[in-house]
C-alpha cells in the first residue's frame, strides 16, 4: 500500500504523534473539504474498499492490503457498502468513528514495536487525546461545543441579521487592536474565550484570536478562512456562506 508502514517507521513519540497527525489530517479531508470526491470514490458496485490517511496528509480510497498480515493495522473493511443504505451524514459519522480507532491501532502498533514503555505510552496517549476526533471534527462536537457556538452568534447577531453579524465577528477576530475600548470589550472578551474551545470544521485545530474565521450558514460549523480559501475582504460580500461539504451537496434518493 502505497504510503504505508513499509516506507515509513517513527521510531520515538514525537514520530509517532506526527505520524498519527498527518494520517489524521488527510483523513479529515477526505470527510470534510474532499467529502464530495471521497463520496464518489466509495462506490457500492466496487469490492471492499478502505480509508486510508497518510503521513504525507493525503488520504486514499483503495482495497485492503494483499499481505498476511499486514505491514499495518487495515482500516473498517467494506466502508463503501453503507454508504447508500443510510443518511450521508450519518455514514460519514460511522467512516469517521472507524477511522479514529485505525489511528489509534497505528499509532500504539509503533509503540509496542519499537518498545515503548509505560510513560512513554502515556505520554503519546496524552499528546493524542489533546487533538479533536475525527468524529468530533466531522460532526461538529458534543452538545456543549455546539450550544456555546450558537450563542456566540446569538450574543453578535443581536436584532440584525446572522449574515450581518458574521461580518462583524470576522472583522473582529481579524483586527482586534482596531476595537473600540469601551462595554463591547467585555464581550468581546467571553466570545474569544467561548471560541478557545471551537473547533475549525476543515482541519480541526482550534481558534485563535488573530486568525480570520467564517460560519457556515448550513451546518452552523466554524472554518478558518484560510482552510476554505475565503478572504475577510471575500466575506464581507457573501450574504450567505456555505462551505465546501454544503455546498457540494446533492439530492441524493
Amino acid at each position: 500500500m502505497e504510503g504505508g508502514g513499509a516506507q515509513y517507521n517513527p521510531r520515538t513519540v514525537e514520530e509517532v504523534f506526527r505520524d498519527f497527525k498527518g494520517r489524521r489530517a488527510g483523513m479529515i479531508k477526505a470527510l470534510t473539504t474532499d467529502v464530495e470526491e471521497f463520496y464518489q470514490q466509495c462506490d457500492p458496485e466496487k469490492e471492499n474498499l478502505c480509508l486510508y490517511g497518510f503521513p504525507s496528509e493525503q488520504w486514499e480510497v483503495n482495497l485492503p492490503a494483499e499481505e498476511v498480515p499486514p505491514e499495518l493495522p487495515e482500516p473498517a473493511l467494506g466502508i463503501n457498502f453503507a454508504r447508500d443504505g443510510m443518511q450521508e451524514k450519518d455514514w460519514l459519522s460511522l467512516v469517521a468513528v472507524h477511522s479514529d480507532a485505525w489511528l489509534l491501532s497505528v499509532a500504539f502498533y509503533f509503540g509496542a514495536r519499537f518498545g515503548f514503555d509505560k510513560a512513554d505510552r502515556k505520554r503519546l496517549f496524552n499528546m493524542i487525546n489533546d487533538l479533536p476526533t475525527i468524529f468530533e471534527v466531522v460532526t461538529g462536537g458534543v452538545a456543549k461545543k455546539q450550544t456555546k457556538e450558537k450563542s456566540l452568534v446569538s450574543n453578535h447577531s443581536s436584532n440584525k441579521s446572522k449574515s450581518n453579524s458574521k461580518a462583524r465577528e470576522s472583522q473582529a477576530k481579524h483586527s482586534k487592536a482596531s476595537q473600540p475600548k469601551d462595554e463591547e470589550q467585555g464581550l468581546d472578551e467571553e466570545d474569544e474565550d467561548e471560541h478557545g474551545e471551537t473547533l475549525c470544521g476543515a482541519c480541526g485545530e482550534n481558534y485563535a484570536s488573530d486568525e480570520f474565521w467564517i460560519c457556515c450558514d448550513a451546518c452552523e460549523k466554524w472554518f478558518h478562512g484560510k482552510c476554505v480559501k475565503i478572504t475577510p475582504a471575500r466575506a464581507e460580500h457573501i450574504k450567505q456562506y456555505k462551505c465546501p461539504s454544503c455546498s457540494n451537496k446533492r439530492a441524493r434518493p
